[in-house]
């Protein structure tokens, strides 16, 4: 079995991917046909040239247009879907997405079609493919906090088919601390906090988000390693950091895989996982993103299993499951490791 083999197939959770960002260029077109919805591009190739972006705004304006074309139960149960058997064969045993409702309630479709259709894609991924899948409900932090809060509150007639709550979209000058109210009333729902924090927004914004929105884990965080004092925090207390290595390099975080920081994250001791973050938009899937930072960062295999171990010690799973996980993990490695 060559390295990339055993990276592939290594068991491992992904903590962060945003549903929405795994809609395909095929799919995309697709889907806009059946719901007679024009896009601003005219063939997969165009729309694929488009995603040459230079930030995060830029992309970010692509993946709402890709997002708007979404209608029905069906495009989001065909979208999440497609998602987790690209998952089962990256080797992910336990997925948790997220989804972005202010991106479909803002355009007249309502929980009961979103919401519906990717719950019901999880539930056929259990059944048919062995991944364990739960979504996670992200708000849109350039949006107002009240319109969060009417999110939440809209979102509690399907508590049972969400897991929990983060923070999304464009960071810089939208801190953590204008979500207090909404987190703490998701935390009083019993709902698992997470958030994004520290892609490219300071330092400060990952202390508001640990001390503020009391989150369970960091989405990003790369920008950590600008404070001593918080490293340490993050490292004391085993704070996730949910790492995007490619979405990083697209959005211009760092300018080559070579220059990124995951290999310091790790020596520091910081419970590092790799993850795909918007995989149709920034080039690969979750063991693309293994892959690509094993190699060009020099890691070694014992590394990789760490931060595969990392992911799924880091799910909100029950500690049973995630026992029974990492011991399929050990078993994996014992039997393949080249």
């Amino acid at each position: 079995m060559t390295p990339d083999e055993f990276l592939r197939g290594l068991p491992k959770a992904e903590l962060h991917v945003h549903i929405e960002g795994t809609l395909e260029p095929e799919l995309l077109f697709e889907i806009a046909a059946r719901n007679n919805v024009t896009t601003s591009y005219s063939s997969v190739d165009e729309l694929r040239a488009a995603y040459e972006f230079k930030n995060l705004q830029e992309f970010l304006d692509i993946y709402y247009e890709g997002a708007g074309t979404l209608q029905t139960e069906q495009d989001f149960y065909d979208m999440t879907l497609a998602y987790l058997q690209r998952a089962a064969a990256d080797g992910v045993r336990r997925a948790e997405i997220f989804f972005d409702p202010q991106t479909h309630t803002d355009r007249g479709i309502p929980f009961d079609v979103f919401l519906t259709g990717i719950h019901a894609a999880t539930v056929t991924a259990e059944r048919d493919l062995g991944v364990s899948a739960a979504p996670i409900m992200c708000f849109l932090r350039h949006l107002p906090a009240e319109a969060a809060m009417a999110t939440l509150e809209a979102s509690l007639a399907h508590r049972d088919k969400f897991i929990g709550v983060g923070l999304d979209s464009s960071e810089v000058g939208f801190p953590p601390e204008i979500f207090t109210d909404v987190f703490a009333k998701a935390q009083a729902e019993g709902l698992h906090l997470v958030a994004h924090a520290g892609e490219e927004g300071p330092p400060e914004y990952v202390w508001g988000a640990l001390d503020v929105l009391d989150v369970e884990r960091i989405d990003h965080g790369v920008r950590a390693l600008e404070d001593a004092t918080l490293i340490q925090r993050l490292v004391d207390e085993a704070v996730p950091l949910t790492i995007c290595p490619l979405s990083n390099i697209r959005l211009g975080g760092f300018a080559r895989m070579e220059e990124h920081t995951l290999p310091k994250m790790l020596g520091l001791g910081l419970k590092v996982t790799i993850n795909s973050d918007d995989p149709a938009y920034f080039g690969g899937y979750v063991s693309e993103n293994y892959i690509q930072t094993f190699e060009a960062l020099n890691l070694s295999l014992d590394q990789m299993v760490t931060v595969a171990r990392n992911s799924l010690e880091s799910t909100f799973l029950p500690e049973t499951e995630k026992r029974k996980l990492i011991g399929e993990l050990h078993t994996y490695v014992t039997e393949n490791r080249p």
